[in-house]
């Protein structure tokens, strides 16, 4: 802590030299902000206000979009503040609270993306006991058993990584405060204590990955027994959102964190530590909108009926 507690901030990876490229990117993150905050908001508005959306699948796309909002407002405000003002620092307490609110929200996310392959599975494969496996009260304590695990595994990994001792300076190899990029400042017989946390992550991880897989192989195979045309088109049509998110959320997140140091590279991993960490919020609202009629008949009831009333 002796050589940590010295340093006052850190240096975040300017992405772009050139004074034109930068607003150019302050434009693009924008872009991406606004199209992410308009398309959750807008799902979190329909869900709440259209009570025929007050069901198990809705709720919990209603906690993926805040947690969708959550993660992208941690990491593209601080962004877009230093390519508009062509600056790289971070401070050690913003730091910080960047790295615990990111993990907050992303674990909350993937345990949430867990959860729903649940609620898919038990609507397809177990449709006699959706009401009593997916009450209201058993609905809201899996949410709540997701934010909860959210915020533990945030809280472990942050203070862990902020106890350790820094001994390589202070520029991080990213555009936000991430982990890995933290740790490779720090002393190299320090990292014990991170990789068991790392292994216990890796190990739930990889529980939630494995439940999903199996969830998904009961799902088609339920799917493919349906007589009729239609019924297989409705069950595909709320499956294959969900399957395009995770497959999204996963093959990048994995790939950057459990990569090969060979196949390191600078660019490479802003490429990966982008499209995990700012693609899928705005493209989640878009993938789930398009596939979902319900959801996009209450999104259009939403915006014209705020449009004549104003």
């Amino acid at each position: 802590m002796s050589n940590s507690s010295s340093i006052s901030h850190f240096l975040l990876l300017a992405l772009i030299d050139t004074r034109q490229l930068q607003l150019l990117h302050f434009c693009l993150l924008l872009g991406i902000s606004l199209a992410a905050l308009l398309g959750n908001g807008l799902i979190i508005s329909a869900v709440a206000c259209g009570h025929h959306l007050h069901t198990p699948m809705f709720f919990f796309l209603l906690n993926l979009a805040l947690s969708d909002l959550g993660s992208i407002c941690t990491t593209v405000p601080k962004a877009m503040h230093n390519s508009l003002w062509d600056t790289t620092t971070i401070s050690y307490k913003g730091c910080a609270t960047q790295v615990f609110f990111f993990l907050f929200f992303i674990g909350a996310e993937f345990y949430m993306l867990t959860i729903m392959c649940y609620d898919r599975y038990v609507s397809i494969c177990k449709p006699l006991h959706y009401g009593t496996l997916l009450g209201s009260r058993a609905c809201a304590h899996m949410a709540a058993a997701a934010w909860t695990s959210g915020f533990l595994t945030a809280l472990m990994h942050t203070a862990n990584t902020f106890s350790l001792p820094l001994c390589h300076g202070k520029a991080l190899d990213q555009f936000f405060c991430e982990i890995p990029a933290i740790l490779k400042l720090s002393c190299s017989k320090s990292h014990l204590r991170g990789l068991l946390l790392l292994a216990v992550s890796a190990c739930l991880s990889f529980g939630c990955f494995v439940f999903i897989v199996f969830s998904y192989v009961q799902i088609f195979r339920a799917v493919l027994r349906i007589s009729s045309e239609q019924g297989r088109h409705k069950a595909f049509s709320t499956c294959l959102p969900h399957l395009a998110v995770v497959s999204l959320f996963l093959s990048t997140g994995i790939f950057a964190y459990l990569k090969p140091p060979s196949m390191s590279s600078q660019s490479l991993d802003l490429a990966l530590s982008f499209l995990y960490s700012v693609v899928p919020p705005a493209l989640n609202p878009l993938i789930y909108s398009l596939r979902n009629q319900e959801l996009r008949a209450a999104v259009w009831r939403l915006m014209t009926g705020w449009c004549q009333g104003h």
